[in-house]
């Protein structure tokens, strides 16, 4: 019952992850994530979907982090991997997500999908099932250079951000600010349903005992 709950918070934490990508990728004259403006690049540079590229870039980070230091990758990594791109994939070709208007109304949906990601991020982070392949990458990266995890993501996210630009990947206001707005929601977040999941695991243990 406690493995349930734990992936029932993981699974429950990709889907709202994903559909905020999705609903920024709507958006992405504004500016995407990074790693989104990567995605989003290769589709317009190599075909596949943008779903397809989030896997495959996904796979890879696994690949070097399992060299580098396998202690990161878990089960949850894998999956994390494979449901975000079908996800996202799924969402778009859905097709019920708002549209860009290409007016100052579109930075509400814009936020949201930030809001939704942070959140989804957290909430299947606190899980602790497996961290995601980008987050497992970076503090790999960051324990073999023996460097800071802030430094290895800035100078990581900045070189994707560049060479998804490179490609064509939309770059704009938003690709700079949103891990500022990303990251407090996606703290708060994890804090909190990790003390929620943490009680909930803790009751049920205790009426096993008992």
């Amino acid at each position: 019952m406690v493995k349930l709950i734990r992936w029932s918070f993981f699974i429950f934490g990709l889907i709202i992850f994903s559909l905020g990508i999705s609903l920024t990728i709507n958006m992405q004259h504004l500016g995407v994530h990074p790693w989104d403006v990567l995605t989003v690049g290769l589709f317009e540079k190599m075909g596949l979907t943008i779903g397809t590229w989030n896997i495959l870039i996904g796979l890879t980070l696994i690949g070097i982090t399992l060299a580098l230091d396998k202690k990161y990758i878990r089960i949850g990594t894998l999956i994390n991997a494979v449901m975000v791109g079908m996800f996202v994939d799924f969402f778009l070709w859905m097709d019920f997500l708002p549209q860009a208007r290409k007016a100052w109304t579109d930075i509400l949906p814009m936020l949201s999908g930030i809001l939704l990601m942070g959140f989804g991020g957290g909430l299947y982070n606190a899980a602790e099932i497996g961290a995601g392949p980008r987050d497992g990458f970076m503090l790999s990266i960051s324990e073999k250079l023996s460097a800071p995890i802030a430094r290895v993501r800035i100078i990581t996210e900045s070189s994707v951000l560049v060479f998804g630009f490179l490609l064509g990947g939309p770059v704009f206001i938003f690709s700079i600010i949103f891990t500022f707005i990303q990251s407090p929601i996606f703290q708060s977040t994890y804090l909190h349903f990790n003390r929620i999941i943490e009680k909930i695991t803790a009751g049920r243990i205790k009426k096993s005992v008992s």
